[in-house]
């Protein structure tokens, strides 16, 4: 069937069915961080704060988002931070860890633990056999601890000590322990998940715990389950789109897209995919305008690689570090405005960049937004990880 014959489905619907499905829009609120995870499907984990910032952002009840999102990943492990696509940490759904550690964190665990070996050979480091002995006393020590830091392992298994040079004679040499990427690569194979960190809810450093058990299942069979999680909540999509959070083949992304029945749409940058049933038209004006503070690494700003249809390309250099890491976003009515920062004394401060401005309507709302994060936020202060231009100037 030709694109021409194909349901159209516009900017001004996709950023309604954005406002709808990622629980911004003003009637869609969370009642806990396990309904926002789900709705998600992933919530990016590698800057521990922004788990949190991003749950906040999406609850009816934001003065609850420490509390409850520690319940859920610490004590009722009803969310996990895990290794998932792309290399990247990500807390989702604990149903849902089964699904990616065979759709993707395999394929990702075996790049991990060859580049290792590899690394560890060209220093002249042990081989393979000593790698896993070394392995089997980390999970036995882990397995008695409960929970642990890497140097808390290292002193029950010294040789995670062992240092060994990586990427020698390049720009970016470094030397790394043993600890530090074996540790990483039981993550990527679910053996070991990030617990509890050392302080608070903003901190970088953690424990290691022990994976909870799941069943193993068929790799294509847990593509198709997650990609068809994810259109649904992310759809329209391009096939690009999907490949790009997925981090699989093109081959692996057109079979799970025939897996599901996925339905083909018109999008006005050519294909796209919606899951069977949800072609049809959503009511314009269905929606009211809203506004969001979301927080950097969001799984909304950075849920497409093509992105033009929410965030005009003349904001991303403001918006994004020298990576691809988006930074602390404003979000007028389904798309990104702008950009935000909290400064040292608490107060929380925006812009708004988009040419000709936003009207007082839009500044209104962003302004109670604002207000909203910093009741919440209290006496904490967040500094993202990843920093970007427009982060760096508003926090002064």
């Amino acid at each position: 069937m030709g694109v021409g014959r194909l349901r159209y489905i516009g900017v001004g619907e996709r950023r309604e069915r954005l406002g709808v499905r990622h629980l911004l829009a003003g009637g869609e609120r969370a009642v806990g961080p396990e309904e926002v995870a789900s709705a998600l499907v992933a919530l990016h984990g590698t800057d521990p704060a922004s788990v949190y910032l991003a749950v906040g952002a999406r609850l009816a009840e934001p003065d609850k988002t420490v509390g409850e999102t520690e319940r859920a990943l610490y004590e009722d492990r009803s969310l996990i931070r895990m290794h998932g696509m792309r290399h990247t940490v990500f807390v989702f759904p604990t149903e849902l860890t089964a699904v990616v550690h065979a759709s993707t964190g395999l394929t990702v665990a075996a790049r991990e633990r060859a580049g290792l070996l590899k690394d560890m050979a060209k220093t002249g480091a042990p081989d393979a056999d000593w790698l896993a002995e070394v392995e089997e006393s980390t999970l036995a020590a882990l397995a008695r601890r409960g929970e642990a830091t890497a140097a808390e392992l290292a002193a029950d298994e010294p040789r995670l000590r062992t240092r060994f040079v990586y990427a020698a004679g390049k720009s970016y040499e470094g030397v790394h322990t043993v600890s530090s990427r074996l540790l990483r690569v039981l993550g990527a194979e679910g053996k070991v998940v990030r617990g509890r960190p050392l302080g608070s809810w903003t901190s970088t450093q953690f424990r290691w715990a022990p994976a909870p058990p799941h069943p193993e299942l068929d790799a294509a069979a847990a593509q198709a389950s997650l990609l068809g999680r994810w259109l649904a909540v992310c759809g329209p999509a391009t096939e690009d789109d999907l490949k790009w959070w997925t981090g699989w083949k093109v081959t692996d992304v057109r079979r799970a897209l025939a897996a599901i029945g996925a339905e083909e749409v018109a999008l006005d940058e050519g294909r796209g995919w919606v899951v069977a049933g949800d072609a049809d038209a959503v009511a314009a004006g269905a929606v009211e305008p809203w506004a969001a503070l979301l927080p950097g690494l969001d799984p909304t700003a950075m849920g497409w690689q093509r992105r033009d249809w929410y965030l005009a390309p003349e904001l991303r250099p403001s918006l994004f570090d020298g990576s691809g890491n988006v930074g602390p976003t404003v979000w007028w009515d389904g798309r990104v405005v702008g950009g935000w920062a909290q400064r040292a004394d608490g107060e929380i401060v925006w812009r708004v960049l988009e040419q000709g401005g936003v009207g007082r309507e839009a500044e209104a709302a962003i302004g109670a937004a604002a207000e909203r994060l910093r009741g919440w936020l209290g006496a904490t202060r967040v500094t993202p990880r990843f920093r970007t231009p427009m982060e760096r100037e508003l926090a002064g």
